[in-house]
């Protein structure tokens, strides 16, 4: 449940950097950064200059050996990781991430799931998100191999709502999609920010997604610095 006020710092980057098992140079190198509730970020950079691995360590997916990152008060190292990823953290993935042999309005509940719901009515709220969204009942109730891009692209964005995350990351989230349907996406990303006070952050090589967020980064070679906005 979203119990972070508005400007409150939800996630900081103190001095983080990484390299990998075996590698001689780092891929990340001092990054420092902080996100607030309700503002939208965007990281920009090309392929290869360590945006990946940041949406990593952020997500909680890879651990954070050198430097820290911080979720309100505390450590990524000294909270349960899955228990972040699974209730405060959601993430919309470029490639969609779902289960496609299945229904929509499944593959929400099933996220409700695995992060422990205990609303009554699963299949309920998931309809309600989904409409949220963009997508209606009947398209709801279909297969998610029969859905355009743009409409997996709703429903991964539904499912990483399912558990009332404070931070949503989105990686390239309209890297698939037509210039329409893309201006739709980043609308629901920018509303989640700024009508629910939710931390979004969009990792992206797009300077025109830029255009909607109110802090951009850029990440070049492993270094993280704030760009101006235009």
């Amino acid at each position: 449940m979203n119990t972070m006020g508005h400007a409150t710092t939800v996630l900081a980057l103190d001095k983080v950097s990484y390299k990998y098992d075996g590698a001689k140079s780092y891929v990340l190198k001092q990054v420092d950064a902080s996100f607030e509730a309700g503002k939208i970020y965007t990281i920009i950079g090309k392929s290869g200059s360590g945006k990946s691995t940041l949406l990593s360590l952020i997500a909680g997916l890879d651990t954070c050996k050198d430097g820290d990152i911080r979720y309100g008060e505390k450590s990524l190292n000294d909270i349960d990781r899955d228990d972040y990823r699974a209730k405060s953290i959601g993430v919309v993935f470029q490639s969609y991430n779902l289960l496609t042999n299945t229904t929509a309005v499944k593959n929400i509940v099933l996220s409700m799931n695995i992060s422990k719901s205990t609303l009554a009515d699963k299949k309920e709220h998931a309809s309600a998100l989904l409409e949220k969204v963009g997508i209606d009942q009947e398209t709801a109730e279909r297969q998610v191999l029969k859905l355009s891009g743009g409409e997996q692209q709703r429903v991964a964005i539904a499912r990483a709502l399912s558990h009332d995350p404070n931070i949503v990351i989105a990686d390239e989230p309209t890297g698939n999609l037509d210039s329409e349907t893309e201006e739709e996406i980043l609308g629901i990303l920018a509303s989640l920010a700024h009508k629910e006070g939710k931390c979004v952050i969009i990792v992206t090589h797009s300077k025109r997604i830029a255009t909607i967020a109110d802090v951009i980064y850029g990440m070049n070679s492993g270094r993280l610095s704030q760009m101006r906005i235009k």
